[in-house]
């Protein structure tokens, strides 16, 4: 039997290796490497600017890389052209492994014009073809997961920025992706809200749910990451497990970091 060279077996679920991007002369990712293995949490921590979020877009592409690979469980992106003309090679294996990849994002993004239930059961049904049969009772379990299933029926004006947040993360669930890419999810929110979020973020955490979390909260980074990475300018600076990263860092950037994000 043959074996397709891109899809080589592999623990991890997500793989970046020493990716570049740029916005015209701007470098925001100068060659970081990371991956992510299956049941996995990754937290990007680092200063804005740094490229937290350009490189969670990058993995879901959303954005397109100058240089260097994204594999998803082994198998490589495909692309054309090089440099700032490199685009994906391949858009059905894009929309493919979209498929796979949920995205939740700092705003919250829900259709207005669609209850709760309808949003969280859009992507299933219209980019996948389910029977919305069958996706109903799946939305309906997803949202009681996240502690909302009492709001199916409301509107997303509604609810509050924390509920809303938690319907974003049911509907992201609900494509049943192998891995959950987290921009700055309760960065929006007031710190009482932010709590109700961080408690289902923790719940994914525990059930070994595969994510890669961008955030500022370093208390949730360390509560729920099995591996943390520090950007610093577009470059990984430091990584390792949490109680190494926030116990004992080793860079004298990394310590100024944290010392600037301590709680008073």
């Amino acid at each position: 039997m043959t074996v397709d060279p891109r899809s080589a077996p592999t623990d991890a679920v997500i793989e970046i290796r020493n990716l570049y991007k740029s916005y015209g002369q701007l470098e925001v990712l100068r060659g970081v490497s990371i991956e992510a293995k299956r049941g996995e949490v990754v937290s990007l921590i680092g200063s804005s600017g740094s490229g937290k979020s350009t490189l969670l877009r990058c993995c879901n592409l959303l954005e397109d890389s100058q240089g260097g690979e994204i594999l998803f469980k082994g198998e490589k992106v495909q692309w054309r052209g090089a440099g700032m003309s490199r685009r994906p090679a391949d858009r059905k294996q894009v929309t493919r492994l979209r498929t796979n990849l949920s995205m939740v994002f700092q705003q919250f993004n829900l259709w207005s014009h669609m209850t709760i239930l309808q949003n969280v059961m859009e992507a299933p049904v219209t980019v996948l073809g389910r029977d919305p049969k069958e996706v109903e009772p799946l939305a309906r379990n997803y949202l009681a997961k996240v502690g909302i299933g009492d709001k199916c029926d409301a509107w997303p004006a509604q609810l509050s920025g924390g509920q809303q947040q938690r319907a974003a993360i049911a509907r992201a669930l609900c494509m049943q992706p192998e891995a959950l890419l987290l921009d700055e999810p309760t960065s929006a929110l007031d710190p009482e809200l932010q709590q109700e979020v961080v408690k289902v973020i923790k719940d994914l955490a525990k059930e070994h749910r595969t994510m890669i979390l961008v955030t500022h909260d370093m208390r949730l980074a360390r509560d729920v990451s099995d591996h943390v990475v520090f950007l610093h300018q577009g470059k990984l600076l430091e990584e390792g497990p949490p109680e190494e990263v926030f116990g004992a860092p080793k860079s004298e950037r990394l310590q100024q970091f944290l010392s600037a994000t301590a709680p008073a």
